[in-house]
């Protein structure tokens, strides 16, 4: 009976769900109830048309879809634990964050902060040199001139700082060596503030003339005179502010008279440390007075007094105005102007001037250093 079942329900299968006439047979010969009731059991199989087939494969795929939005469900009834867990994830991530931060945040710093420098160099060295290269080049460039003059020394002729302060106001517009000459007369006549502040300006014209500009010049002198004797009891004052108040004395003047009579650092920019600054590209400004504040940041306060020595005694022995003597500098690989005057060292040689090319210098009175180290003092006035 079982096999005869089997072979019924086959045939269904293969029928596409047909009842056959054995079936009914089959069915009528048992009688029982529980076969009518089977039956239906057996229809089960028999339903499964195509189109129930096809019913049961969209059934099929909606079980996997729901076991598939199950899992989306378990997540979202696992918030809780998980919210738990995120605090601990961001903590992480903020704690993480920091270092992609710095990444991105440092070389904006560094991109933002090194065309700045470049900017400010280049404007003032059209050779790009950084800051700290020029500060290296003008010291080495110091050091090198203190080599070679090591007995430089300010080249006026001076027993006091009034001395020093008249002869400073009459080295305008001349050399250093005129008013060498012409002070002695001067000084012998009229040794103290006093003297000149009652001076006739006449006769104090008639001294002058050599040095040029007499007029003019023999109006500074008495009337600093007169300002020493009213406004400091007849004494050169020590500080800058009380200097520059004096007729005819610049802020030049107060530091050759700052530097070499007191002791006290200071920048004289003369024409020759104008010149030779630019040459150097130390600066690029005009101004005396803000050549005097760019050169004083390049080198220690202290180095100033002796470094104006050292710049002026250059340019007035080699690194002259018009033909320096590029061939016979020492200082030739430091400088960016080198081949502007003459480079053939024979040449260059001839255009050495005072105890460089063998000449007197342009004190009569020189300090003893200088004599040791072979200079000559400069003839008085009228001695040829």
């Amino acid at each position: 009976m079982s096999a005869e079942r089997d072979s019924a329900v086959g045939e269904q299968i293969s029928d596409g769900g047909r009842k056959t006439a054995k079936a009914a047979k089959a069915a009528a010969a048992g009688g029982s109830a529980s076969a009518k009731k089977a039956a239906p059991a057996r229809k089960a199989p028999a339903r499964k048309t195509p189109a129930k087939k096809a019913a049961a494969k969209k059934a099929t795929a909606k079980k996997p879809a729901a076991k598939k939005a199950a899992p989306a469900r378990e997540p979202a009834a696992k918030q809780a634990s998980a919210r738990k867990a995120a605090p601990a994830k961001s903590s992480a991530a903020l704690k993480k964050a920091p270092a992609p931060r710095k990444q991105v945040v440092a070389p904006k710093k560094a991109t933002a902060s090194v065309p700045a420098a470049p900017a400010r160099t280049v404007a003032a060295h059209p050779q790009g040199e950084s800051r700290t290269a020029l500060v290296r080049r003008a010291r080495r460039i110091n050091r090198e001139l203190a080599e070679v003059y090591p007995y430089a020394h300010p080249e006026l002729d001076f027993e006091n700082p009034f001395q020093l302060v008249v002869a400073t106001v009459l080295s305008a517009q001349t050399t250093d060596l005129r008013v060498n000459q012409t002070t002695p007369a001067l000084f012998a006549k009229y040794p103290a503030p006093e003297d000149l502040a009652a001076a006739d300006p006449e006769e104090v014209e008639e001294i002058l003339r050599p040095t040029g500009f007499f007029r003019a010049k023999t109006k500074s002198v008495i009337g600093l005179s007169k300002a020493l004797v009213e406004q400091f009891g007849g004494e050169v004052p020590g500080r800058l502010e009380d200097l520059v108040k004096l007729p005819g004395v610049g802020r030049k003047t107060a530091f050759v008279v700052l530097g070499n009579a007191f002791g006290r650092p200071g920048i004289t920019v003369d024409t020759h440390f104008q010149r030779l600054v630019r040459r150097w590209k130390w600066t690029d400004e005009t101004d005396p007075d803000k050549i005097e504040a760019a050169v004083g940041a390049l080198f220690p306060k202290s180095d100033w007094t002796d470094l104006s020595h050292h710049v002026i005694w250059h340019g007035r022995r080699i690194c002259h105005a018009r033909k320096p003597a590029c061939g016979a500098c020492p200082i030739a690989p430091l400088c960016p102007a080198y081949g502007e005057g003459e480079t053939d060292p024979e040449k260059a040689e001839k255009l050495l001037k005072y105890e460089k090319a063998g000449r007197p210098g342009q004190r009569l009175r020189p300090p003893q250093a200088y004599l040791d180290a072979g200079g000559r003092a400069a003839p008085p006035l009228g001695a040829g």
